[in-house]
């Protein structure tokens, strides 16, 4: 019987849920602490790495079956890869407009907060301001969706699924997923203090919960984790659309 994980760590690991906890603390604990401490300090240079870890989880714990039992293969319905970027888009847009109609022009507004983050130059010209758009753009429908989705749609959901079931893998998966991203708003460094907004997290943590099932979501409809990671290409290319044009 095939295993999916390479045999080398056959010796520590069953592939499971107690392997899926061990990833979530193992990579998800350093990451929460490196982002905060990039906003502290605008120095975001170690969270690409963070990314590429995350992308290399798969290759470096699993076997070429299990990366296959992981999604990364070629898509069994390509039409899906279409709706899966246009579902991206638009959940992207849907949390702009409720970020602007609930708390406008705060830091309570999440996309106004990490926009802090682009340092993006108040006077610039609208062609500079293109160019520093497409290059924001690239790094954020490349890093974060690729790391992000192979390794929490890929090698953690299907670690819990495979113990646990699909329904609560997915629970699993997107409470990680969303939990992880408090360090992107929600705990927040602001007047050189930290604060934490309740009522502004809580919304942010349900948002990145239900655009977690969405991945999955793509993930299924379309064979392939390549779903998961153009919805979530998608999704990051909204949202530096709305902070650059649209605030």
């Amino acid at each position: 019987m095939e295993n999916e994980l390479r045999p080398i760590w056959q010796k520590f690991f069953a592939f499971n849920w107690k392997f899926g906890l061990f990833l979530i603390v193992t990579f998800c604990i350093p990451r929460f602490i490196l982002v905060l401490n990039a906003n502290a300090t605008a120095n975001y240079r170690y969270i690409g790495l963070i990314m590429v870890a995350s992308a290399l989880a798969p290759f470096l714990f699993l076997s070429k079956y299990g990366r296959k039992r992981i999604g990364i293969t070629k898509p069994e319905n390509v039409k899906w890869l279409f709706i899966a970027f246009i579902s991206g888009l638009i959940f992207s847009f849907l949390l702009y407009i409720a970020g602007e109609l609930i708390y406008g022009n705060s830091y309570e507004n999440w996309y106004r907060y990490i926009g802090k983050s682009y340092n993006i130059p108040p006077q610039l010209n609208q062609s500079d301001k293109a160019v520093l758009f497409a290059i924001m753009s690239f790094t954020g429908m490349t890093f974060s969706p690729v790391g992000e989705e192979l390794f929490f749609r890929g090698i953690v959901h299907s670690a819990f699924s495979k113990s646990l079931g699909e329904r609560n893998a997915s629970i699993i998966d997107g409470s990680a997923f969303a939990l992880t991203h408090i360090s992107h708003f929600g705990l927040v460094f602001v007047n050189l203090q930290w604060k934490f907004l309740t009522v502004p997290t809580v919304m942010w943590v349900l948002s990145m919960f239900l655009v977690s099932i969405l991945f999955i979501m793509f993930r299924k409809r379309s064979g392939s984790i390549l779903g998961a990671i153009i919805c979530h290409s998608a999704f990051n290319l909204g949202m530096i659309y709305c902070i650059f044009y649209l605030m």
